[in-house]
């Protein structure tokens, strides 16, 4: 059965009658957070019956949720056919309140989403990539997962979120999911998630990425790089053997960005893997020609893995010298340490405890 979250207003209309119904049910689950047809009070038993037998609307349930002291929070969801995702809600920015007592800014979140069951990819440092591929999540089960974070967390309706496609599974391998989703997010009259907060986080199937520049759907661009040289990248992510480092760079050359905006690169650290001077001075040669961010991980262990979280002192030398060439260069705060931070980990720490 189809999701009433798979869904844009304009598509509601056409199958909705009378087409106004739609906005009305659009305010309802995107301004409201109603998860039943019976709350929508406005429309009338006929129509709410109907939508009922045709469009589910409760489609995810949070089975678990671990809070961070830095306010982040990490979910489990099941799904109708009882597998489970994972997305976190991360405190950017805290809320500003003044002596007086008066909220000077709101608070800033950003959302991390999963767009697959497991992943195809298979990193070898990715706990997703544990349990293999599973299916592809429909559009409203990747929507469905900020309404039910936003209702959680009494977010309001008017308050805007930034979201990355950084969870559970490789977007672009759920290509046209993962495009309607955008659309939806970014529709006015819904979450209202204008499309340059929102952010794709991809491997680097390099095909799919001159697709998408073809849409030119407005969105941000992150490349998951990781390493400088063919030969590690395919040690860490064994899809390099189809979609090499310059087939990905050809491509991000010829994806439309934003004059203000820069390619992101996410370059996850390893101690002892990735972490010298010689990769960063690589990564400098590779970037050349792009206007890039790279944005520096450090790598979060889970037990099992050999690989290793790389010192401080490590990063801020890679990230100093990438500045001093000109390359803009952050080191991502690592959020989350004392609850499941790294992809994949609450919902093994689930497995492990059913």
């Amino acid at each position: 059965m189809q999701s009433i979250y798979d869904y844009t207003l304009e598509e509601l209309k056409k199958i909705i009658k009378p087409s106004f119904r739609a906005l009305q049910i659009y305010n309802w689950i995107y301004k409201k957070y109603i998860y039943s047809y019976e709350d929508m009070k406005n429309i009338p038993n006929e129509v709410r019956n109907e939508l009922k037998n045709k469009y589910e609307i409760n489609i995810l349930q949070i089975v678990k949720k671990e809070k961070s002291i830095d306010g982040s929070i990490k979910y489990l969801f099941s799904l109708h056919d009882g597998h489970t995702i994972e997305a976190v809600l991360l405190l950017m920015k805290k809320k500003k309140i003044s002596e007086e007592g008066i909220v000077q800014k709101s608070e800033q979140y950003t959302v991390c989403i999963s767009s697959q069951v497991g992943c195809k990819v298979g990193c070898t440092f990715c706990l997703t990539a544990k349990g293999g591929f599973v299916r592809n999540l429909s559009a409203g089960e990747i929507v469905s997962q900020i309404v039910k974070i936003k209702k959680d967390n009494n977010i309001s309706e008017d308050k805007s979120l930034n979201i990355v496609y950084m969870g559970m599974g490789e977007p672009l391998d759920n290509y046209n999911n993962f495009v309607q989703s955008v659309k939806i997010f970014s529709q006015e009259e819904g979450l209202s998630i204008n499309r340059k907060r929102q952010t794709i986080s991809t491997s680097g199937i390099s095909s799919k990425i001159k697709k998408l520049g073809l849409e030119n759907l407005g969105i941000q661009l992150a490349i998951s790089l990781h390493a400088v040289d063919d030969k590690l990248r395919t040690e860490l992510i064994p899809m390099n053997k189809a979609y090499n480092i310059q087939s990905i760079i050809n491509a991000v050359k010829e994806f439309p960005i934003d004059a203000r905006k820069k390619v992101m690169f996410e370059y996850l650290v390893i101690k002892d893997i990735n972490d010298d001077l010689l990769s960063a001075k690589k990564l400098i040669s590779l970037l050349n020609g792009i206007k890039a961010k790279v944005n520096l991980i450090y790598f979060n262990p889970y037990a099992g893995t050999t690989y290793k979280r790389p010192q401080s002192k490590d990063m801020l030398v890679f990230q100093e010298y990438l500045i001093s060439k000109g390359l803009f260069c952050t080191i991502r705060e690592s959020k989350g340490l004392d609850i499941s931070a790294a992809c994949g980990q609450l919902k093994e720490k689930e497995n492990q405890e059913t």
